[in-house]
This record gives C-alpha cells, sequence and structure tokens, in this order.
C-alpha cells in the first residue's frame, strides 16, 4: 500500500516520516453531516491510522445536497450517519480502521465516547457540543480543530491546550441558542463546506505529521461569495480563560440535559434519565397500531397523529415537529416509556 501515499510523502511539509506518523495516529469526527463528511474524507484518504466516527442523527434527503459520504440509499433507509459513513469510508481505505459511533455528545459520556486520540475535528453544528469539546480537549491535552460554516461564509481555528487560545478565548460565552443563522434557517452552499474542512483538514495534517510550527496563527474566515478571506492572530491566550487559564470545565462538568432543541429544525431531541438498550423490534411492533412505522436495525421512524419521533437503540429520540421541550417529553413518555 505504499504507493497510496506516494504523492502526500513528495510533500516536503509531510514527507515518509509525517507519513509514517499519521498511520501510527487516531482521530475522532464529531459530527458527520457536512464538514464532518469532508473531513473524514480526508482523513480517511491521507492514511490516518485510526478514524472514529461520532453522531447522533440519521441521513435525510436534504442532506445529500453536501454531506458527501451519503446517496440516494441511505436517505431512504434513514440509516444513521455514524453507521453510513463508517460504511463508506471502511470501502475508500482498507489500511484504516474506521469506527462508526451512533451517539449524542454529552458531559456524562464524552470522555468514553472520544477516547484516547491524537485528534479532535470538530463536524458539530451547534455551540453547546462545540463548548463541551473544548473543555475535554483542553482537560485531557488534546489537540482539536474547530470549524463552522453557513451559507457562503466559514471559519476555522486549530486549538492546541496551554499553547494556543481555545474556543472560549475567541467567543467568551456561548452563543444564545437562535442567535445566529443555521443551515436550516438561511442555508449552505456545498464549496463553503469543503473551504472550511480543507483548513480544518489542513491544520490536522499539520499537527498529525509533527508540523504545528506551520499552523494557522489564529481564526481564518471566508466568504465565498464576496471573495474574502482573512486571517485573525490569536497568538496570545485571553488571561482571563476560564477553561485553559483556570481550568474551570464548566460545560464538562454540567449536568447532561435529557432535552435539546435542534436548531433551526423545528425538532427536539430526548436523552433518557438512565443509559437504556431498546428492543427496536419490539418497539416497532408496539407502535404499529397506533401509526405509520418504518424500522431497521438501528432506529425506528414513527409518524403519530402529533408528530414524528426517530428512536435510537440508546433510547435517544428525535421528535418532529415540536419545538417545545416539555410537548417532547410528552410524547416521548407516551409512545416510548418514561
Amino acid at each position: 500500500m505504499n504507493g497510496r501515499y506516494s504523492r502526500q510523502t513528495l510533500f516536503a511539509g509531510i514527507g515518509p516520516d509525517g507519513q509514517a506518523l499519521l498511520r501510527e495516529s487516531s482521530v475522532a469526527i464529531v459530527g458527520v453531516g457536512a464538514l464532518g463528511s469532508a473531513l473524514g474524507d480526508m482523513m480517511v484518504r491521507a492514511g490516518v491510522g485510526r478514524v472514529r466516527v461520532i453522531d447522533r442523527d440519521y441521513v435525510e434527503p436534504s442532506n445529500l445536497q453536501r454531506q458527501t459520504l451519503f446517496d440516494e440509499a441511505d436517505a431512504a433507509a434513514g440509516l444513521p450517519k455514524a453507521v453510513a459513513a463508517e460504511r463508506r469510508l471502511r470501502a475508500l481505505n482498507s489500511d484504516v480502521a474506521v469506527e462508526g459511533v451512533v451517539a449524542d455528545l454529552a458531559p456524562d459520556n464524552a470522555a468514553s465516547l472520544i477516547g484516547a486520540v491524537s485528534l479532535v475535528l470538530d463536524g458539530t453544528d451547534n455551540f453547546e457540543t462545540r463548548f463541551l469539546l473544548n473543555d475535554l480537549c483542553l482537560r485531557e491535552d488534546v489537540p482539536w480543530v474547530y470549524g463552522a460554516c453557513v451559507g457562503a461564509y466559514g471559519l476555522a481555528l486549530a486549538v492546541r491546550p496551554r499553547v494556543s487560545p481555545c474556543l472560549r478565548c475567541l467567543l467568551e460565552e456561548m452563543p444564545a441558542p437562535g442567535s445566529g443563522p443555521t443551515c436550516d434557517t438561511v442555508g449552505v452552499i456545498g464549496p463553503i463546506v469543503h473551504v472550511v474542512a480543507g483548513l480544518q483538514g489542513g491544520e490536522a495534517l499539520k499537527l498529525l505529521a509533527g508540523r504545528a510550527d506551520a499552523l494557522l496563527p489564529g481564526v481564518v474566515t471566508v466568504d465565498l461569495w464576496q471573495g474574502t478571506f482573512e486571517t485573525m492572530d490569536l497568538r496570545g491566550r485571553a488571561p482571563w480563560c476560564p477553561a485553559c487559564v483556570d481550568r474551570r470545565y464548566e460545560f464538562l462538568d454540567a449536568r447532561a440535559s435529557t432535552s435539546a432543541t435542534l436548531c433551526g429544525r423545528d425538532a427536539v431531541q430526548v436523552r433518557p434519565e438512565a443509559a437504556a438498550r431498546l428492543d427496536l423490534a419490539a418497539l416497532a411492533a408496539r407502535l404499529a397500531p397506533s401509526g405509520e412505522v418504518q424500522a431497521n436495525g438501528y432506529l425506528v421512524r414513527f409518524r403519530a397523529p402529533e408528530a414524528e419521533l426517530v428512536v435510537f437503540e440508546d433510547g435517544r429520540a428525535i421528535v418532529k415537529g415540536v419545538s417545545e421541550p416539555a410537548r417532547a417529553r410528552s410524547l416521548y413518555a407516551k409512545y416510548v416509556g418514561s
């Protein structure tokens, strides 16, 4: 398989030594939507030794415009994104150990889901998870690369614990839910996804290949429609930062929420109070008299008169057609159980 990476090893920034380091590295990608799809493709093709993809959602037709690991068959089957991504990534490079994990990253499971990795890549779509990732990576001394895009605008930032500014240094406080645009409210074009993922992937390869000296000095912003590209120099950590200076991990130490509104989607995720493992076949049979049911080995989709519930094996459910957590929990209790 050595010839597979010949063009990459010819590049002076990586070379044979850097390629060997990539092979010994492990990467966790949190969120396998638009950015996560592109990042997974890049890391696997680059020959990173172990790649874990973590995602809580399932494939829908609206994903296919920009989420390049999925196809129409995945959407028709309603496969969990982590499952479909694992299948695709394994087919791309048998030299890489790929693991897909269907789960919602939360304070009570973040450390176990991420595990001992060399690097974390952000493919999420919300700041709650990003601030949690920031805390976890700072505590565990693991570098991570933040990325986000919406419309034709995007940004990326590599974070090295105790060395460079972290996400809280940049933003200070987590933006309030609904305070900013999302892909579901203002849209997104595919090219900006690949530009931002390219920035994240480039920073990742520098870190994994032992070339931290080549990292960009701060946050990079790009607007493809306006044709602007800027780098904000952030070489110094914020002296007041509670996370990377005071080592207070408020988001990691918080109690995991049992429900969360999914921004811009008219949907709420409900998590059970205690860890659960559902018998999906039995659940599908029980729900069939009450509405339309579609099921596969990973989830049950149930269309009730009031809303649609997508229930996963770990007991989580995405309740579509509602925006109030209390209403979502009520429907969950009614159809799935308390």
